[in-house]
C-alpha cells in the first residue's frame, strides 16, 4: 500500500493531546503518523505539499436525515429566494400541477412562516390555489408539522371529525373545518398515502447526496430515522455504498413505526461501528420546536397560555428503553423544551449504562434548546450526550423572536454553558429541518456557533459564543464519538484519514464570512472526494 505524505500544512487534529501537526503520512486509508515536519519518516512513497493551508478532520454531521435530503432534492424547495410569499409558493405548486398532472402527489419542503410575506403559515385554502385535483404535502422547516390541500385531507379522510391523536393535533378553523396543518403526530394521519420512492430511485438520489456531502467536507453521518416511512434504510445504504456513496453512516430508527411489530430486530451484524454502514439505535420524538411552538416548555409561547406539547408516552418510552437495553444500542430523544428535557433526563438519571461500549454514550437528547440547570447537571452526572445545532437560531431567527421574544431568544441553546458544566455535546445540522436553502452545509452551522449572530445580525447571545477550536471538536471528534463511529473524527495514527484541505486558514478567518465557503479538497479515507475546480 503507497504511503503518502502531506507536507506544509496547518493540521488540526480534534485530538487534545495533539492538537496542531504540520505533516502526515496515510497508508491503506488511515492516518499511518502524525506530527512535526522535523520528526517525519522519510519512508513515504508520494509526497503533497499542502503548501501552508489550513487542514481539519472531516466534519461528522452527528444528526440529520440523509434519505429525506435526498429525496427533496425533487420536490419543491418553499424557501428564499424562490419562494417569498403565499403567492409564489402557490405559483410553485401550480407549475409543477402543470407538469405532472391531476392526481399525482404535489411535494415540497421547508416553508417557515416566518419568511414569508405574509408571516403565516399556508393552509389548505392556500395549497388549493395552486392546485385543487392533485393533492399537495409540504413540510415545514422543522419537520414537526405538515400542511395539506383539501384533496390530500380528502384523501385520508381527514374531517371535521377526525380526533387529535395523542401526541398531535389536526388543527382546525373557528367553524371545526381542518385546516390543512397537521402538526406533531397528526402527520401520521396522512403518512400511508404518500407515494414512495423506488428503491432505485432512493439509491441515485443518496449517491447524488453523497457527492454533495462530499463537496461540504462532510464525511460521515448520523440518519436519525425516517419521518413518512418504516422503510429500513440499512439495505438502502449499503447497496448504495457498494454503488459508490462513500460517507460513513449510523442508522438509527424512528421508534413509531416498529414498536408494536413483535417482529422487529436488528441483526447483532449491523452494529459494528468499526463497518461504513451500522446501526446505532433508536429514536424517539419527546415534543415539538419552538419555531412550531409545540415545544414542552414551563414558559409559555409569546402572546399565548401555549406551552407545547409532549409526543411520547410513558409507555413508548418504557418499551424502547428495554429494547435497547436488551440489545445494547443506543436510545436518541428528541427535546427541545424544558419540560420535554427534565422529562428525559430524570427519567434516564438512575438508570445503568448499558452499552458494551464505555466511550460510546448509551442516550442522546437531541436540540436541548431550553436546559434547565438540573437537566445539565443529570446530562453531565450521567453522561447524556447532547446533540445540538447552532444553524437553528441562525436561520430561523424570525419564527425564535416571534415565538420567544429576544431575551429569551439569547438564553436558548447555551453551549458554552453546557461545555462549563461539563456536558458531553456535539454538533450537527439536522438537515433538511431547517429553513436554510443548503441545509448540510457546515460553514453556516460553524459560523452561528462561533458568532452567536442570526443570519440578520441578530443577536443570539454573545455569552454563549464558542472558539473555532471547540466548534470544530464538537462537528468532529465529539460527533463521531456520539454516533459510535470507530476510528473517526480525529486525525490520529490509526484513524480514518478523513479530511478537508481548506483555501483559508479558518481559525483566523473573518468568522462573518464563513459561510462563503472555503473547501479546497476533502479526502475521505485516504483518497480525494472532492476538489474545487479552479
Amino acid at each position: 500500500m503507497k504511503r503518502t505524505a502531506y507536507i506544509n500544512g496547518k493540521i488540526f487534529t480534534s485530538d487534545r493531546e495533539n492538537l496542531y501537526a504540520e505533516s502526515m503520512i496515510t497508508e491503506g486509508g488511515r492516518v499511518a503518523w502524525i506530527g512535526k515536519e522535523s520528526q517525519r519518516p522519510c519512508d513515504a512513497e508520494e509526497i503533497i505539499d499542502l503548501k501552508g493551508r489550513c487542514v481539519v478532520p472531516g466534519f461528522v454531521d452527528a444528526h440529520m436525515h440523509p434519505t429525506l435530503l435526498a429525496d427533496f432534492s425533487k420536490q419543491i424547495a418553499c424557501l428564499p429566494p424562490k419562494v417569498n410569499s403565499l403567492k409564489e409558493l402557490a405559483a410553485e405548486i401550480a407549475r409543477v400541477r402543470e407538469q405532472q398532472g391531476p392526481d399525482q402527489w404535489i411535494m415540497g419542503w421547508g416553508y417557515d412562516e416566518g419568511k414569508l410575506a405574509e408571516h403565516r403559515a399556508p393552509n389548505r385554502y392556500d395549497l388549493d390555489a395552486g392546485a385543487s385535483d392533485a393533492p399537495v404535502y409540504l413540510i415545514r422547516s422543522d419537520e414537526h408539522i405538515r400542511c395539506v390541500n383539501s384533496a390530500a385531507l380528502k384523501l385520508a379522510g381527514i374531517t371535521r371529525d377526525t380526533p387529535d391523536p395523542e401526541g398531535g393535533v389536526v388543527e382546525k378553523d373557528e367553524n371545526g373545518e381542518p385546516t390543512g396543518i397537521l402538526k406533531e403526530n397528526a402527520k401520521y394521519l396522512i403518512a400511508p398515502y404518500l407515494p414512495e420512492e423506488t428503491l432505485e430511485g432512493a439509491k441515485q438520489n443518496l449517491l447524488d447526496l453523497g457527492e454533495l456531502l462530499s463537496s461540504q467536507g462532510v464525511v460521515a453521518v448520523g440518519d436519525m430515522g425516517n419521518l413518512t416511512s418504516s422503510r429500513d434504510n440499512y439495505p438502502l445504504y449499503k447497496d448504495a455504498a457498494a454503488a459508490g456513496f462513500r460517507q460513513r453512516v449510523a442508522v438509527y430508527y424512528m421508534w413509531d413505526f416498529y414498536e408494536n411489530d413483535p417482529a422487529f430486530a436488528i441483526p447483532a451484524g449491523r452494529t459494528d461501528g468499526r463497518e461504513q454502514i451500522h446501526a446505532a439505535g433508536l429514536k424517539l420524538i419527546g415534543d415539538g420546536t419552538p419555531s412550531g411552538r409545540t415545544a414542552w416548555s414551563y414558559e409559555p409561547f409569546l402572546g399565548s397560555e401555549d406551552y407545547g406539547m409532549p409526543i411520547y408516552t410513558d409507555e413508548s418510552f418504557q418499551s424502547a428503553l428495554d429494547f435497547v437495553k436488551a440489545n445494547h444500542l443506543q436510545l436518541s430523544v428528541h427535546a427541545m423544551g424544558a419540560r420535554a428535557i427534565d422529562r428525559i433526563a430524570d427519567r434516564i438519571a438512575e438508570e445503568p449504562h448499558w452499552m458494551d461500549d464505555p466511550d460510546v454514550p448509551d442516550i442522546r437528547i437531541e436540540h436541548i434548546t431550553e436546559p434547565t440547570e438540573s437537566a445539565l447537571d443529570k446530562c453531565r452526572d450521567r453522561g447524556i450526550a447532547i446533540v445540538s445545532q447552532p444553524i437553528f437560531g441562525f436561520c430561523e431567527v424570525e419564527t425564535y423572536l416571534d415565538n420567544m421574544g429576544a431575551e429569551r431568544f439569547k438564553k436558548a441553546y447555551p453551549f458554552r454553558h453546557m461545555r462549563e458544566k461539563g456536558c458531553r455535546l456535539a454538533f450537527s445540522t439536522d438537515s433538511p429541518a431547517t429553513s436554510w436553502a443548503v441545509p448540510s452545509d457546515p460553514f453556516p452551522n460553524l459560523k452561528a456557533a462561533v458568532t452567536r449572530y442570526a443570519y440578520d445580525g441578530t443577536d443570539m447571545g454573545q455569552d454563549q459564543k464558542l472558539d473555532m477550536e471547540t466548534a470544530i471538536i464538537l462537528y468532529t471528534k465529539e460527533a463521531a464519538e456520539v454516533c459510535g463511529f470507530k476510528g473517526l473524527g480525529m486525525l490520529k495514527s490509526g484513524y480514518d484519514a478523513s479530511f478537508v484541505v481548506l483555501g483559508e486558514d479558518i481559525f483566523n478567518a473573518d468568522p462573518e464570512k464563513l459561510d462563503a465557503g472555503m473547501i479546497d479538497e476533502v479526502y475521505i479515507g485516504g483518497s480525494v472526494a472532492y476538489m474545487r475546480k479552479v
